[in-house]
Formats: structure tokens, C-alpha cells, sequence
């Protein structure tokens, strides 16, 4: 290596950390807009044929407006809401009436609320920071939503020719680029319309039913479904099925029969029909694997890491099994 070599590599080096330094406050909101851009781009690719490139991507991003942030901030809100009450000690769950049933039961003084609080004050810190940081993080959020959007427009405006550049990029022979492309292609696509999909659907759906039921709290409850139901049959029943026994608890005996019915018949049956479906079998995704890139991804970069971790973890497993299949025989 001469010494222009090293001075390039140098410079590229302190450029790359000065970049990341820039963009590491926003780095969440660009790979939303990526995987957001990845999910739509199979449409705009379609459209774009009939109306333009430009206005698909307008049409797209309005149509996401719509669709995906507008809810998604009005759902962020209550969530904010219900957990600082949570964190604060504050719930509209009859506390007192599940500690009373537990010690005739047991014989114990489990204090519910205190444990409640712990949790809150908890997922409260790993998303925002802490209770004093909420409002920083709102703000944060709508700068981050706003850059999210114009991101959008320039990458499915731009995207096939970076993915052109960074095909070049890659220093290996052309097969084997395919390959590889191909695995991370399958594992994303599995991650993201896959076991998040199916998990984000099997918590809207149990949502509901505690909604219907009376359980307060539905938003943050829902939160947890989402997270929960990364694993398969057992998820979304850990918030669900002692909702049930909660409102038993509290003589809403026939509420709670009827929640335990619709997550039998109606929850487990999203999980059981819905993941084969749509879950592309080339990804060969472990939900245990899944799961821990989702705490991991959320902890580390906030909501975003519901996506970002487990495609992380995607992505190496499938250099990994590349570098196996190519030159684990050299």
C-alpha cells in the first residue's frame, strides 16, 4: 500500500466517523425511511410505469401520511400518556383487588402497583430517557418524522441506482454478491412483512378484544402484545390471558369468559394461520433470534429497533452463512 492508498484510507475513515457522528441523533428516522422505501418500493415500481416516477413517490409518501404516520403519532401519544401514568403509579387497573385475591390465595402481599410502576418507569427510560426527556423526544420525533418523509421520496426515487453503486462496491465476485444480496434480500422481506407484520397484526387484534372487554390502558397493553407476540402461540396470551383472569378477578366474570374466548378463537388463530402465510420459508428467521433483536434494537435505538434489531441480526446471519457456503471449504 502506498502512501496515497493510506492517505485515501484515512480520509475515508475520519469522513465515515464525522458522517456517522452527524447522522447518529437521526440514525433511527433514515433507517425507517430505508426499510419504509423497501416495503413500498415493489408498488412504486409498478406505478411508476403508469403515472411517473415523480408522482408515484408523491402518491406514496401521501398515502403513507395516511396510512402510517398520522396513526402511528395519535397511537404514540395515548402510548406516551398511559405509560407515564404507569410510571407515575397511576392506573385505572382495580390494583387492590388483585392483590386481596392473591394473598386469600396464596397467603402473600404482592404489591401489583408497585410492580407496575417498576415496569413503566423502565420501558419509559429504554424508549425516551426518562420521564423528563418525553417532551425532548416529541420534538425529536417530529423532526425525525419530517426528514423520515423526504428520505422516503429520494430513495424510492434513487434506491435501484444506490443499490447499483454499493453491488459495485462490493469486493467480491459477481455470483456471490448475488447470493448474498439474494439471503439479506429474504432475510429483511421475512423480518419486516414476516414476523413483525404477523406480530403487529396479532396485537391490534387482541388490542381490540380488551378494548371490547373494559381493560384500561389498551394502547400500552397493546405495545406489549406487539413485542410479546414475536413468539409464536405463546406471545400475545401473556398479556391477554391474565386480562382475563383479571376481569374474573374483579367480578366481570363474563367479560373475562368472553376475552378468553376470542384470544382462543380469534388471536391464536392470526398467529397460527396468518405466520406461515406470509413468512417466507428462505429466511430461515429463529423467533428467539427475532426477539432478541427486537429488546436489543429497541433499547439501543428506541421504537425503531422493533425493525431495525432483528434485520441487524438478519443481515449478519446472512454474511455469516455466505462466507460459509462460498469460503468455509478454502
Amino acid at each position: 500500500m502506498n502512501r496515497g492508498q493510506s492517505f485515501l484510507l484515512l480520509l475515508i475513515g475520519t469522513v465515515a466517523l464525522l458522517t456517522l457522528f452527524i447522522v447518529l441523533p437521526f440514525v433511527e428516522y433514515v433507517i425507517a425511511s430505508v426499510i419504509l422505501a423497501y416495503v413500498l418500493y415493489p408498488i412504486h415500481d409498478r406505478l411508476e410505469e403508469r403515472i411517473g416516477a415523480m408522482p408515484s413517490a408523491i402518491a406514496l409518501i401521501a398515502a403513507s401520511i395516511v396510512a402510517v404516520i398520522l396513526p402511528l403519532a395519535y397511537i404514540s401519544s395515548v402510548f406516551v400518556r398511559d405509560l407515564t401514568a404507569i410510571a407515575s403509579g397511576e392506573t385505572d387497573l382495580d390494583v387492590a383487588a388483585i392483590e386481596a385475591r392473591i394473598a386469600e390465595l396464596t397467603g402473600e402481599e404482592i404489591e401489583i402497583a408497585t410492580w407496575l410502576a417498576s415496569a413503566g418507569q423502565v420501558l419509559l427510560e429504554s424508549l425516551f430517557g426518562g420521564v423528563g426527556e418525553v417532551f425532548a423526544g416529541v420534538l425529536r420525533a417530529s423532526l425525525g418524522a419530517a426528514l423520515s418523509l423526504f428520505l422516503l421520496y429520494y430513495v424510492l426515487r434513487e434506491g435501484p441506482e444506490f443499490v447499483a453503486w454499493v453491488r459495485e462496491l462490493v469486493p467480491l465476485p459477481d455470483d456471490v454478491t448475488d447470493g448474498l444480496f439474494a439471503k439479506i434480500d429474504a432475510t429483511t422481506w421475512g423480518v419486516v412483512i414476516g414476523h413483525i407484520s404477523v406480530a403487529l397484526l396479532q396485537a391490534v387484534v387482541a388490542g381490540v378484544g380488551l378494548w371490547v372487554a373494559g381493560i384500561p390502558n389498551v394502547v400500552f397493553w397493546t405495545f406489549v402484545m406487539a413485542v410479546l407476540a414475536l413468539l409464536p402461540l405463546i406471545g400475545a396470551f401473556l398479556v391477554w390471558g391474565p386480562a382475563a383472569v383479571y376481569l374474573v378477578v374483579v367480578d366481570e366474570v363474563t367479560a373475562g369468559v368472553l376475552l378468553a374466548v376470542y384470544g382462543i378463537a380469534i388471536v391464536s388463530m392470526v398467529d397460527n394461520y396468518a405466520r406461515p402465510i406470509v413468512i417466507d420459508k428462505q429466511a430461515h428467521l429463529n423467533p428467539g433470534i427475532i426477539l432478541v433483536g427486537v429488546f436489543g434494537g429497541i433499547y439501543s435505538i428506541g421504537f425503531t429497533g422493533l425493525f431495525v434489531g432483528p434485520i441487524v441480526i438478519g443481515v449478519l446471519a446472512a454474511t455469516l452463512e455466505t462466507f460459509r457456503e462460498e469460503y468455509d471449504a478454502i
